[in-house]
């Protein structure tokens, strides 16, 4: 691993940073950082974000590896990560546009026409326009291509009925890209199809979900008889599931730059702050050992990911690393949570930031990070992909192969 900027490198964070210095404050060292599941988005936030984003695109800050022929800078997957540590040392609004510049317009301009690309990514590039991603569904989580949403083709236009579920940010979104099942006479994954549907279409109905920890960032939204245009199918009718790919790896290269180990640092805070036996709980050898290792193992998820970095900066692939990153990181952050949690005493089971050491850091962690442990492949899922796809072992058996959707069993056998 090189943890050294190559001149090039180095020369373009100087330039990221001397932007950012002209048209953003720092951030405060107390900031507890973006509400990255949009929970308590308010429109002051989200009209914040557009503009944020709108000063970013006109500047050519905004979507900085896409072509230069739709507003990007053609930049590479490294200096986009450069950007990203760059931008995080400064106050600026939460980051609502995560799904459609991450996810949705690299799909687009990977299967768009020209008429789609000209049509949506200068809104999604310049802020004008939120995306959200409608691919979940009750019966259809882990398992994809399980998804029941129906397609129905009547003239120029498709007719979708259904549920999604937790969809992120669906409540203030304009566009969604959204699969659905267009043939079940086929197997599963060749029934699919995928298209880009209005957000505002008559039919739609968005319902937040409340979380444990009050919060409102995932939604449930239903299709009743809901009309898309042809016009708005991305690629061939059945070949959805290549296209949700597409977007799949595009989430899963969304690489962070790798902290410094900061929920240890806020629990070396509370153990200083708070007694135990008497004495400030940092003293004590149960508490210090604890701690200690998870800091050790909290450098090994950092460096990690490090190594994805490097990849990125010699141009090439990253490995299974993103996938290794959030098993165990997401884990290991609910591990620090519980202990911080169990370091207040019994303030540790309130939610109460005037009366609890340490504001309801560790609180709010704790009944946050079960979601994101599911969010963008859960534990089980980063399981099979580490076993079959770097391991080489035998993938799972499919008792579903080969058989046309309908024909599928759904329920317990008579």
């Amino acid at each position: 691993m090189d943890f050294n900027d190559t001149p090039e490198e180095a020369a373009f964070r100087a330039e990221a940073r001397t932007w950012l210095e002209k048209n953003a404050a720092p951030k405060d060292p107390d900031d507890p950082g973006d509400d990255i599941l949009g929970e308590r988005t308010s429109p002051e936030i989200i009209a914040a974000a557009k503009e944020w984003q709108k000063k970013k695109a006109d500047a050519g800050w905004a979507c900085i590896t896409w072509p230069e022929e739709y507003g990007g800078r053609g930049a590479t997957p490294i200096q986009n990560v450069i950007w990203g540590q760059e931008e995080s040392n400064y106050s600026v609004p939460p980051n609502i546009f995560g799904i459609g510049i991450g996810m949705c317009g690299p799909t687009v301009l990977t299967h768009g026409t020209d008429d789609q690309k000209k049509r949506w990514i200068p809104k999604l590039l310049s802020g004008e326009e939120v995306w959200c991603q409608l691919f979940s569904e009750p019966s259809a989580g882990s398992d994809l291509a399980g998804l029941r949403t129906t397609a129905v083709r009547e003239g120029d236009e498709w007719v979708i009925n259904g549920q999604k579920i937790w969809t992120t940010g669906a409540q203030f979104s304009d566009w969604g890209i959204l699969v659905v099942r267009s043939d079940a006479d086929v197997a599963k994954h060749a029934g699919l199809s995928y298209f880009v549907v209005d957000m505002h279409s008559p039919g739609i109905e968005v319902r937040p979900i409340t979380q444990i920890n009050k919060g409102q960032g995932f939604n449930e939204v239903f299709f009743t008889d809901v009309r898309i245009p042809d016009a708005n199918r991305l690629s061939e009718v059945g070949n959805g599931w290549a296209v949700a790919i597409t977007t799949l790896m595009n989430e899963r290269a969304s690489i962070g730059g790798g902290g410094t180990g900061g929920g240890v640092d806020d629990l070396i805070e509370l153990a200083a702050s708070v007694e135990l036996d008497g004495r400030p709980a940092i003293e004590n050898s149960s508490v210090r050992e604890k701690i200690a290792d998870l800091y050790t193992r909290s450098r090994g998820v950092q460096y990690t990911g490090y190594r994805s970095l490097t990849a990125l900066s010699r141009g090439t692939t990253p490995g299974p690393e993103a996938s290794l990153g959030k098993l165990v990181g997401a884990a290991l952050a609910q591990e620090m949570a519980s202990f911080g949690i169990e370091l207040g005493g019994v303030t540790g089971a309130t939610l109460d930031e005037g009366a609890t050491p340490g504001d309801s850091l560790f609180q709010e962690m704790y009944l946050a990070i079960p979601g994101l442990r599911i969010a963008g492949g859960t534990d089980e899922v980063l399981r099979n992909i580490i076993s079959e796809r770097v391991l080489g072992l035998p993938p799972e058996t499919r008792a579903d192969k080969g058989i046309a959707f309908k024909d599928i069993p759904t329920g317990p056998a008579s």
